[in-house]
């Protein structure tokens, strides 16, 4: 924890059992206690505060990379140019369909590389 070794931890218990006495004892185990408790959640607190700190710095980050990259695609292909239009198929006429094989069909009328979808 803080570099106390369970012998050195046996000596304080000793001289704290034996300065403050049996009696007082358990309501300082609680004080200790309870300011033990307090200064782990302030430090729980301090250290979650450094980890968004670094989330964050991290999204700035990001967000500068995307922009940049964002910028690079945008001088590359300009809204304003003049692209061609893609092709669009007629809608009535239903795509061409490839021929079915049937299943008495031979090797010999259809090798492996002219052969139609089964």
């Amino acid at each position: 924890m803080f570099g106390v070794d369970s012998s050195e931890l046996a000596v304080v218990a000793i001289l704290a059992l034996i300065f403050i006495g049996p009696k007082d004892l358990p309501k300082v185990m609680r004080t200790v206690g309870y300011w033990v408790g307090r200064v782990r959640g302030m430090a729980r607190h301090f250290t979650s505060g450094i980890e968004n700190m670094v989330r964050e710095a991290e999204l700035e980050e990001m967000e500068k990379r995307w922009r940049e990259e964002n910028e690079r695609i945008m001088r590359l292909h300009p809204a304003n140019a003049d692209y061609p239009e893609p092709h669009i198929p007629d809608i009535g006429q239903p795509d061409a369909m490839p021929p079915v094989v049937s299943p008495e069909a031979s090797e010999e009328e259809f090798p492996p590389d002219k052969r139609p979808l089964p």
